[in-house]
């Protein structure tokens, strides 16, 4: 089952839990409380993007259904393997809702053969390595990271403590975070009509959620 069927499915069983179709047929359907580590090299360069994913607790139960193989009420890393790797997969399709740019320009990633769930709280949290298909030595002018879903079917939020982290970072480089708007009244009710299995949206509807990105600047004067 890929992580697309997975959201549909969960949301289906959310609605029918809770009684109310409408609230959930309404974009976003998944939430998502992030923080993003970005890896230095010895040389000072960018070699990698790690995300760290919280989802939302009527997503993680229903992710999670079955995977409990010992019946021992604690959920391992190892159980929730198959998971993550349905996850990671999935996640190529949609660009790792991870966009790196360099003076305007996109950078691409290598696909993730680092990653893993952890269970705890009733949460279930990823854990995944980008690494950048080509290193990159930010300078003044800055790298920007946006971190969003354009077609708005998942909502991230970077978390209140330490959003954004620098490992290895030259002493020089600094980070920076603009959170994602809100959607205004009028946008959000036309998002909210639209159905859990129209996953692409239109054009002039993905200008409108451009403005969810959470985006994040490495500068290293």
């Amino acid at each position: 089952m890929s992580l697309r069927s997975l959201v549909l499915s969960a949301v289906a069983a959310v609605g029918a839990v809770i009684g109310v179709a409408a609230p959930a047929a309404a974009h976003p359907h998944v939430f998502v409380d992030a923080r993003s580590q970005v890896v230095f090299d010895k040389e000072g360069r960018i070699v990698a993007v790690r995300q760290i994913w919280r989802f939302d607790d009527a997503f993680s139960a229903f992710a999670s259904q079955g995977l409990d193989k010992n019946g021992d009420g604690i959920l391992t890393v190892e159980e929730l393997q198959p998971l993550a790797k349905v996850n990671v997969d999935s996640l190529k399709d949609y660009e790792y809702f991870t966009f790196l740019r360099v003076g305007g320009r996109r950078t691409g990633f290598k696909i993730p053969t680092e990653y893993w769930l952890q269970s705890a709280d009733g949460y279930l949290t990823l854990f995944y390595t980008l690494n950048l298909m080509q290193p990159i030595k930010p300078d003044a002018t800055g790298v920007t990271l946006d971190v969003y879903d354009p077609g708005y079917f998942v909502d991230f939020q970077m978390v209140e403590k330490d959003p954004i982290v620098l490992e290895n970072a030259p002493a020089n480089c600094k980070a920076s975070l603009k959170r994602k708007d809100a959607p205004d009244p009028a946008t959000a009710a036309i998002l909210g009509q639209i159905p859990a299995s129209e996953r692409e949206l239109p054009a002039n509807l993905k200008a409108m959620t451009s403005d969810l990105a959470n985006r994040m600047t490495v500068v290293c004067p």
